[in-house]
C-alpha cells in the first residue's frame, strides 16, 4: 500500500454504524493521546501495546475497540471489557490504568511494513479527519519511536 492509496478505517472496521465503527484492533492512550494498533491475529498488537504501556501508556482496550468517527474521532473503550490485556505464551495480564476514551492521534497497522528510510507521511482517513498512518510490521523500535513521536512530533522529510 502506498502513500497515494487512500485508506480509511472503515476498511479495516468488523461491525460499522452510521458514527461508530468496531474494529479487530487495540488501543492505548499515550499522554491523552489515541493510539490503534491493527493487524491480523498474531501480528503483535497487544504486545505493542505492553510495550507503550511499559513506557507510560494506559490500556484501552485490547483486541476490540469502537472508533467514534465524529469530526474529531475518539477511541472508545466497550462497556464489556475486562482491566486485561494478552501477553502470548504467559496469559492474561491485568492492565493497570485503564482509559475510557482518547481522541485517535495515531494508526499502527502491523501487516504493512515500512520500506522507506524516511517514509512518506501516510494517514487514514477516520470520519472528516486525516490521522497519521505507520506502517510498523518489523519495526525493531516502533514503541520507544511511537512514544517519542507523540511526545516531540516529527519533521518533515
Amino acid at each position: 500500500m502506498d502513500a497515494a492509496q487512500p485508506v480509511a478505517l472503515s476498511d479495516w472496521a468488523a461491525t460499522r454504524s452510521a458514527d461508530r465503527l468496531q474494529l479487530h484492533a487495540t488501543g492505548v492512550a499515550v499522554e491523552g493521546q489515541g493510539v490503534l494498533i491493527r493487524g491480523r491475529t498474531g501480528s503483535g498488537k497487544s504486545t505493542l501495546a505492553l510495550e507503550l504501556m511499559a513506557r507510560g501508556a494506559a490500556l484501552i482496550c485490547d483486541d476490540a475497540i469502537w472508533v467514534d468517527v465524529g469530526d474529531t474521532p475518539f477511541l472508545e473503550r466497550p462497556d464489556a471489557a475486562t482491566d486485561m490485556i494478552e501477553s502470548r505464551g504467559i496469559g492474561l495480564l491485568r492492565a493497570g490504568h485503564v482509559c475510557g476514551r482518547a481522541p485517535l492521534a495515531l494508526a499502527i497497522d502491523l501487516d504493512a511494513a515500512e520500506a522507506d528510510r524516511l517514509p512518506p507521511r501516510r494517514t487514514v482517513s477516520a470520519g472528516g479527519a486525516a490521522v497519521p498512518l505507520i506502517h510498523g510490521a518489523g519495526h525493531p523500535a516502533l514503541a520507544t519511536a511511537v512514544v517519542h513521536m507523540l511526545r516531540h512530533g516529527r519533521a518533515e522529510p
